[in-house]
Protein backbone atom coordinates (compact mmCIF):
# COMPACT_ATOMS: atom_id res chain seq x y z
CA UNK A 1 0.00 0.00 0.00
CA UNK A 2 1.04 3.64 -0.74
CA UNK A 3 0.61 6.91 1.32
CA UNK A 4 1.69 10.53 0.22
CA UNK A 5 5.00 11.09 1.29
CA UNK A 6 6.09 14.41 2.75
CA UNK A 7 9.57 14.38 3.80
CA UNK A 8 12.09 14.89 0.64
CA UNK A 9 14.52 11.94 0.19
CA UNK A 10 16.93 14.26 1.56
CA UNK A 11 15.03 14.87 5.10
CA UNK A 12 14.72 11.21 4.80
CA UNK A 13 18.47 10.51 4.86
CA UNK A 14 19.62 12.79 7.71
CA UNK A 15 16.96 11.68 10.06
CA UNK A 16 16.91 7.45 9.46
CA UNK A 17 19.50 6.29 11.56
CA UNK A 18 19.16 7.90 14.38
CA UNK A 19 15.57 7.11 14.46
CA UNK A 20 14.66 3.91 17.10
CA UNK A 21 13.14 1.13 16.01
CA UNK A 22 15.88 0.28 13.33
CA UNK A 23 17.11 -3.44 12.70
CA UNK A 24 19.96 -3.48 14.10
CA UNK A 25 18.67 -1.77 17.84
CA UNK A 26 17.71 -4.27 20.75
CA UNK A 27 14.18 -4.86 21.50
CA UNK A 28 11.15 -4.85 18.55
CA UNK A 29 11.96 -3.28 15.51
CA UNK A 30 9.58 -0.33 13.90
CA UNK A 31 7.73 -1.83 10.99
CA UNK A 32 8.46 1.56 8.84
CA UNK A 33 9.87 4.00 10.54
CA UNK A 34 8.93 6.36 7.28
CA UNK A 35 5.50 5.70 6.72
CA UNK A 36 4.59 6.42 10.94
CA UNK A 37 6.93 9.79 10.31
CA UNK A 38 4.37 10.86 7.07
CA UNK A 39 2.00 9.86 9.61
CA UNK A 40 2.32 12.40 12.03
CA UNK A 41 3.13 14.92 9.50
CA UNK A 42 -0.14 14.65 8.14
CA UNK A 43 -1.82 14.91 11.13
CA UNK A 44 0.37 18.10 11.86
CA UNK A 45 -0.40 19.27 8.35
CA UNK A 46 -4.06 18.54 8.15
CA UNK A 47 -5.12 19.72 11.44
CA UNK A 48 -6.83 16.54 11.56
CA UNK A 49 -7.79 13.99 15.08
CA UNK A 50 -6.12 10.83 15.02
CA UNK A 51 -8.71 8.84 14.37
CA UNK A 52 -9.06 10.82 10.89
CA UNK A 53 -5.65 9.33 9.86
CA UNK A 54 -5.91 7.57 6.32
CA UNK A 55 -5.81 3.88 6.69
CA UNK A 56 -2.71 4.36 4.42
CA UNK A 57 -0.60 5.68 6.93
CA UNK A 58 -1.17 2.03 9.62
CA UNK A 59 -4.53 2.32 12.34
CA UNK A 60 -4.76 5.63 14.25
CA UNK A 61 -4.52 4.00 17.93
CA UNK A 62 -1.05 2.63 16.79
CA UNK A 63 0.59 5.76 15.52
CA UNK A 64 -1.03 7.62 18.57
CA UNK A 65 0.62 5.67 20.92
CA UNK A 66 3.73 5.93 19.51
CA UNK A 67 3.65 9.53 18.70
CA UNK A 68 3.52 9.61 22.19
CA UNK A 69 6.14 7.23 23.01
CA UNK A 70 8.37 9.53 20.99
CA UNK A 71 7.48 12.72 22.46
CA UNK A 72 7.99 11.48 25.82
CA UNK A 73 11.71 9.80 25.13
CA UNK A 74 12.11 13.45 23.09
CA UNK A 75 12.64 12.01 19.38
CA UNK A 76 10.86 14.69 17.42
CA UNK A 77 12.30 17.23 19.30
CA UNK A 78 15.91 15.64 18.32
CA UNK A 79 14.43 15.63 14.54
CA UNK A 80 12.79 18.97 14.48
CA UNK A 81 16.04 19.93 15.50
CA UNK A 82 17.62 18.33 12.24
CA UNK A 83 15.72 19.06 9.88
CA UNK A 84 14.95 23.03 10.88
CA UNK A 85 18.27 23.50 8.80
CA UNK A 86 15.61 22.75 5.88
CA UNK A 87 14.07 26.03 4.80
CA UNK A 88 10.65 23.81 3.99
CA UNK A 89 11.05 22.38 7.35
CA UNK A 90 11.71 25.66 9.40
CA UNK A 91 7.53 26.09 10.16
CA UNK A 92 6.90 22.56 11.09
CA UNK A 93 5.85 21.98 15.35
CA UNK A 94 3.89 19.53 16.37
CA UNK A 95 3.17 19.52 20.16
CA UNK A 96 -0.06 18.35 22.29
CA UNK A 97 -0.94 22.29 22.11
CA UNK A 98 -1.81 22.44 18.41
CA UNK A 99 -3.27 19.02 18.18
CA UNK A 100 -7.03 18.99 18.52
CA UNK A 101 -8.30 17.45 21.15
CA UNK A 102 -12.53 16.43 20.99
CA UNK A 103 -14.86 18.68 22.73
CA UNK A 104 -15.37 16.26 25.09
CA UNK A 105 -11.93 15.18 25.91
CA UNK A 106 -11.73 18.50 28.34
CA UNK A 107 -14.05 17.16 30.83
CA UNK A 108 -16.40 19.71 30.25
CA UNK A 109 -20.47 18.94 31.07
CA UNK A 110 -22.33 18.92 27.97
CA UNK A 111 -26.12 19.14 27.59
CA UNK A 112 -28.88 21.95 28.07
CA UNK A 113 -27.66 24.99 30.05
CA UNK A 114 -31.61 26.48 30.12
CA UNK A 115 -33.25 25.25 33.41
CA UNK A 116 -37.12 24.57 32.98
Amino acid sequence: MSYTKHLSEDQWLRIKDSLPGKETDPGRSGANNRRFVEAVIWIGRNGARWRSLPGEYGHWSGVHKRFKRWSDKGIWQMLFNTLVEDADMEWVMIDSTIIRAHQHSSGAKGGSKAKP
